[in-house]
C-alpha cells in the first residue's frame, strides 16, 4: 500500500487544451527546445523532449528535432498539458513602482536601462518575493518581452539593461561576450570606494576566479585560484583618501563578485563588503552611513544593433553612497 502523501497542485487551464502558437519575427531563429521550455514553465526539459521526441508538439503540422529553429510565420503545436499553476507573484507597491519609474535611465523600442536601487535583487528566488524583472513586469503588464541582459548583486547599484525584444536579448549577450564597445561590444563602468591606498603601479589585474557554493548551493563565494576562470579588471583611482580610495574599475570579464575579488586580491577590499572585506573597517563605514558594499554601475558604453555609433549611458550615485563621499570631504589627498 502507498502512504506516500498526494502533493495537490491548482493546474494552469491554459495548457489543458490544444494550442496553436504562431512564430513572430522576433522568435526567429530560437530553437523549438528553448521556446518550449520558455513558455512552459514548470515543465521539466526532459518532458520537453519526451513531447518532440513522440511528436506531440509539431511545427507546421509536421515532427520536428529538438534543434529545430523556428522562422517567422511558423505555427507550433502544443498538445494538452497538465501544467502547475504558479503561485502570483507578491504585488508591487506603489512605493517601489514610482521609485523604478523615476530611476528609468535609458529607453527605446528594444532596450531599458535602470539606474537598479541597492537591496533590491534583480529577480525573484529563495527568499526573494519580488525582484526587479517581475516588478517591471508589473509595470509594463503589456510589454510582450521583458529579459534581464545581465545582473547585479542585490546589493550593488546602478546601470542593468532589460531586453524589451528577444533580438536586442540575443545581440547584447553576444556583445557582452566582446571586449569593447568600439568594436560592437558592452564596456561597463563601476564606482568602488576600496579600504586603504590603491597600489599606484597596479591599473590591471588578471587573477583566475573560482566560484564555489555554500550552505548547500544558497550561497556563493568566489577565490582567486589557479582552476578559475581567467578573469581581468582594469583599475584607474579617481581620488585617493586618507584611509580609502575612490576607484573606477572596468570588468574586461564578467565573472561573479569580479571586481570585489580582484579588489580584495590587492589588500584592498571594497568598504562595507560583509563576503570579502575586512571586518573592522565595515564597523566604522557603518558610522559614516553605509550599509552594504560600496559598488555602483555608473556607467554603460554598448551599439545597438543596426548602429554604428557607442551609446553612453550613466547612472547618478545613489544617495546612500554620495553621502559617505560627502563626509569623506575633509579626509581628500592630493595626486
Amino acid at each position: 500500500m502507498n502512504n506516500q502523501p498526494t502533493i495537490a497542485f491548482d493546474l494552469d487551464e491554459r495548457f489543458s487544451q490544444v494550442q496553436y502558437l504562431e512564430v513572430d519575427a522576433d522568435q526567429s531563429g530560437q530553437r523549438i527546445d528553448n521556446y518550449l521550455v520558455a513558455r512552459l514553465k514548470g515543465v521539466p526539459r526532459t518532458h520537453v523532449y519526451k513531447l518532440l521526441r513522440k511528436g506531440e508538439v509539431r511545427v507546421n503540422k509536421g515532427r520536428v528535432k529538438a534543434d529545430y529553429r523556428l522562422h517567422a510565420g511558423d505555427v507550433v503545436r502544443l498538445p494538452p498539458l497538465k501544467v502547475a499553476k504558479k503561485a502570483p507573484p507578491k504585488q508591487l507597491s506603489q512605493g517601489l513602482g514610482r521609485a523604478l519609474e523615476a530611476a528609468i535611465i535609458y529607453e527605446d523600442d528594444g532596450l531599458l536601462v535602470v539606474n537598479k536601487p541597492p537591496g533590491l535583487a534583480v529577480h525573484g528566488g529563495s527568499g526573494v518575493d519580488l525582484g526587479l524583472i517581475e516588478a517591471l513586469r508589473q509595470m509594463r503588464p503589456d510589454a510582450r518581452y521583458l529579459e534581464l541582459v545581465h545582473r547585479l548583486d542585490r546589493d550593488t547599484s546602478g546601470c542593468i539593461m532589460i531586453a524589451k525584444k528577444r533580438s536586442y536579448l540575443r545581440h547584447l549577450q553576444q556583445a557582452l561576450r566582446d571586449k569593447t564597445a568600439g568594436r560592437g561590444g558592452i564596456t561597463k563602468i563601476y564606482q568602488a570606494l576600496a579600504l586603504g591606498g590603491w597600489p599606484k603601479r597596479v591599473s590591471r589585474v588578471s587573477a583566475p576566479l573560482l566560484k564555489l557554493e555554500q550552505s548547500g548551493g544558497l550561497e556563493r563565494i568566489v577565490k582567486i585560484h589557479p582552476e578559475g576562470k581567467p578573469s581581468i579588471t582594469e583599475f584607474s583611482v579617481v581620488q585617493r583618501y586618507r584611509d580609502y580610495t575612490l576607484l573606477e574599475a572596468r570588468p574586461v570579464t564578467g565573472r561573479t563578485h569580479q571586481i570585489r575579488v580582484h579588489a580584495q586580491f590587492k589588500q584592498c577590499p571594497l568598504l562595507g563588503d560583509e563576503k570579502y572585506g575586512d571586518d573592522s573597517a565595515n564597523r566604522e563605514a557603518q558610522k559614516l552611513g553605509l550599509k552594504r558594499h560600496f559598488l555602483h554601475a555608473s556607467a554603460l558604453m554598448f551599439v545597438l544593433p543596426g548602429a554604428s555609433d557607442v551609446t553612453r549611458v550613466e547612472a547618478p550615485l545613489s544617495a546612500d553612497l554620495a553621502g559617505v563621499l560627502q563626509l569623506l570631504e575633509a579626509q581628500k589627498l592630493e595626486g
